[in-house]
C-alpha cells in the first residue's frame, strides 16, 4: 500500500529557494560530518516549502502543515533533512501514513474536502491530538514561510570521530521572528492573494532581504534514552527543552531565487535516506518507513535517474556507483567503469570510519497497536503552558469551526480526545460546538 500510495504525481503546492548553511558553533564532539567540521564553514543549500493537502494553485495561507525540506550539498554527498514547520506529526506508525494523507485530500465522489474523512481518522487515532492542537493554533497559519520555524521532527543519530553515538533532534528557528495569520486574515488572503507566501518569499530575496534560520540540536545519550519517561522515537512527542536544551549549530540563509521554477523547484527531490557519515537513522518507526518510500516515489515520478538532474545531483563530491542505463540518463553513464561488486578494476576500498555506528537492541519484535501510548500528556501541556489565554480561545474556535461539519458521533469522539488532554479544553470545545448549527449543505461521506 505504501509503495502504491507514494507513486502519485509530483508535490504540487511548493515553493523553494537557494542559499548556504554556515557553521557558527562547534559540535564536532557530537558529529563527525564534514558539514560541521569547523566554525565558519559554508555549504550550499536548497530549501523547499510546501503544503500537505494543497493542490497546484491552491491557497498557501490555508491551515495546513508546511513542509520544510532542506538539501545540503556537502563534499560527502547530499544530506536531506526533510522536515515540517511542526516539531511533531499526526501519527507514529508509518503504515497509517497513506490513509492519513487520503483524509487530507478530496472525497472520491463529491471531489470536495470532507470533514467526516478528516475527523473520522483523527478521532479514531488519539495520537493525533498533539499535532491537531498545534495545527489549529495560531501556528497553523504562518504569515508566509519566512516567519515560521522548521524542524527535522524525527529523532536521528549523530556519531563523532571516536565512534560515540548520540540521539538528536534538529530545530531551525526563524531569525525573522514567529508571525502568524489570524484565521479570518488567512481566509481573506486565500481569495485575494492565494500565492501570498510564495510572493513574500520571492520578493524578499529579490529585494536583498535574505531570510535566515538558526539551526539547533537537542542531544540525548543512549543511556538517557533507556531511562526516558517517554518514547524518544515517537514522532507525536517533543523532547522537553528543560531536560534536553537547544544547542546552537549554524545559520541557514536563502539568497537566490530559482532560475527556472520547474527545473529547480518542481524537480527537486528529497529523501530522509540521503545522509552523510556522522548522521544516521534511529529506531524512529516513521523515519524508517520514510527511508524507503521517498526514493521509491522519486523513481516513479521523475525517473530512475532522478539523481542526475542538476538540482538533485551531489555536485560537491565525486560520485561513483553501480547504477547504469535507464531512461533519462543525462551523464556519461560512468563510461566503461565496472558495474559490479566486488571487482579488480579500481573498485571501492573499505573505509572503516564510514561504517554505521553499532547499537544494542532489546525486547520483543512484533506488530502491535500503538494507539494508547500516552497520547494526551504533551497536548495537555501545550494547551495549559505553551498557549496564552487568548491563544487557547482561538484554538477552540478554530477547531470548532472545522469540526462542526462532521457528524455528531465523530464530533463527540474527537472532543473526548481533547478532553483527555485537558478537561477545560474539552469543555470549551463542547460549548463552542453547541453554538453552531450543522450546515444543511454538508454531504456526509457515510451517506454516499
Amino acid at each position: 500500500m505504501s509503495s502504491k500510495y507514494y507513486n502519485h504525481k509530483l508535490v504540487e503546492s511548493i515553493e523553494g529557494a537557494f542559499g548556504y548553511f554556515e557553521v557558527t558553533h562547534d559540535i564536532t564532539k557530537y558529529c563527525k560530518a564534514k558539514i560541521f567540521e569547523h566554525v565558519g564553514k559554508k555549504t550550499p543549500l536548497a530549501i523547499r516549502f510546501s503544503t500537505v493537502g494543497g493542490e497546484k494553485g491552491s491557497a498557501d495561507t490555508a491551515r495546513d502543515p508546511r513542509g520544510f525540506a532542506m538539501k545540503f550539498y556537502t563534499e560527502e554527498g547530499n544530506w536531506d533533512l526533510v522536515g515540517n514547520n511542526t516539531p511533531i506529526f499526526f501519527i507514529r506508525d508509518p503504515f497509517l501514513f497513506p490513509s492519513f494523507i487520503h483524509t487530507q485530500k478530496r472525497n472520491p465522489v463529491t471531489n470536495l474536502k470532507d470533514p467526516d474523512m478528516f475527523w473520522d481518522f483523527i478521532s479514531l487515532r488519539p495520537e493525533t491530538t498533539h499535532q491537531v492542537s498545534f495545527l489549529f493554533s495560531d501556528r497553523g497559519t504562518p504569515d508566509g514561510y519566512r516567519h515560521m520555524n522548521g524542524y527535522g521532527s524525527h529523532t536521528f543519530k549523530l556519531v563523532n570521530k571516536d565512534g560515540k553515538a548520540f540521539y538528536t533532534k534538529f530545530h531551525c528557528k526563524t531569525d525573522q521572528g514567529i508571525k502568524n495569520l489570524m484565521a479570518d486574515r488567512a481566509g481573506d488572503l486565500s481569495g485575494t492573494d492565494p500565492d501570498y507566501a510564495q510572493r513574500d518569499l520571492y520578493n524578499a530575496i529579490d529585494d536583498g532581504n535574505f531570510p535566515s534560520w538558526t539551526m539547533y540540536i537537542q542531544i540525548m545519550t543512549f543511556e538517557e534514552a533507556e531511562r526516558s519517561s517517554f518514547n524518544p522515537f515517537d514522532l507525536t512527542k517533543v523532547w522537553p527543552q528543560g531536560e534536553y536544551p537547544l544547542i546552537p549549530v549554524g545559520k541557514l540563509v536563502l539568497n537566490r531565487n530559482p532560475k527556472n521554477y520547474f527545473a529547480e523547484v518542481e524537480q527537486i527531490a528529497f529523501s530522509p535516506a540521503h545522509m552523510v557519515p556522522g548522521i544516521e537513522a534511529s529506531p524512529d518507526k516513521m523515519l524508517q518507513g520514510r527511508l524507503f518510500s521517498y526514493s521509491d516515489t522519486h523513481r516513479h515520478r521523475l525517473g530512475s535517474n532522478y539523481l542526475q538532474l542538476p538540482v538533485n545531483c551531489p555536485y560537491n563530491t565525486k560520485m561513483r556507483n553501480y547504477q547504469r542505463d535507464g531512461p533519462q540518463c543525462v551523464d556519461d553513464n560512468q563510461g566503461g567503469a565496472p558495474n559490479y561488486f566486488p571487482n579488480s578494476f579500481s573498485g571501492p576500498q573499505d573505509v572503516p570510519d564510514k561504517v554505521e555506528a553499532s547499537y544494542t537492541l532489546t525486547g520483543d519484535v512484533g506488530r502491535y497497536n500503538t494507539a494508547d501510548d500516552d497520547n494526551f500528556s504533551q497536548p495537555g501541556i501545550f494547551y495549559r503552558k505553551v498557549l496564552s489565554k487568548e491563544e487557547r480561545a482561538r484554538l477552540v474556535e478554530n477547531i470548532a469551526g472545522h469540526l462542526k461539519d462532521a457528524q455528531d458521533f465523530i464530533q463527540k469522539r474527537a472532543v473526548n480526545n481533547f478532553a483527555q488532554a485537558d478537561a477545560d479544553f474539552g469543555n470549551a470545545l463542547r460549548s463552542a460546538l453547541a453554538q453552531f448549527q450543522t450546515s444543511s449543505s454538508t454531504t456526509h461521506y457515510a451517506n454516499l
